[in-house]
C-alpha cells in the first residue's frame, strides 16, 4: 500500500477549477475529472472529492462545508475526551469508596 500524497492548496484549487471550466468540453464529469486527474497526478475519485467538497462550500451542493465538518470533527473529539475523563473519575470514584468500606474501624 502507498502513502498518501499531499497535494498544495494551488495545485487543489487548480485542478477543481479546471474541472469546473472545463466540464462542457467532455461528455461527463467523470470524463472531465479522469482527463485533468491524470494530468495532474492524482486519482480520479480524489479530484471528484475535492469538485464536491468545493461546491458544497459554494453552497451549490447539499451538505457540510469544510468549516463546519471540521467543528464537528473537533466537538467529536472533545466528547471522547469528555467520556475518557469521567471513565476515570467513576473508576477512581469507586476505587476510594470501596477503600473506605474495606477500612476497619479504630
Amino acid at each position: 500500500m502507498t502513502k498518501a500524497r499531499k497535494y498544495s492548496p494551488e495545485t487543489r484549487e487548480r485542478a477543481v477549477r479546471l474541472v469546473l471550466e472545463h466540464e462542457g468540453d467532455y461528455d461527463s464529469r467523470w470524463a472531465a475529472v479522469e482527463s485533468i486527474a491524470q494530468k495532474i497526478g492524482c486519482v480520479p475519485q480524489t479530484l471528484l472529492k475535492w469538485v464536491r467538497q468545493v461546491e458544497r462550500d459554494e453552497g451549490r451542493q447539499p451538505g457540510l462545508k469544510t468549516d463546519e465538518r471540521q467543528r464537528l470533527k473537533d466537538l467529536e473529539r472533545e466528547v471522547r475526551e469528555l467520556k475518557r475523563a469521567n471513565e476515570i473519575l467513576r473508576k477512581a470514584s469507586a476505587y476510594f469508596a470501596q477503600a473506605e468500606l474495606d477500612r476497619r474501624p479504630r
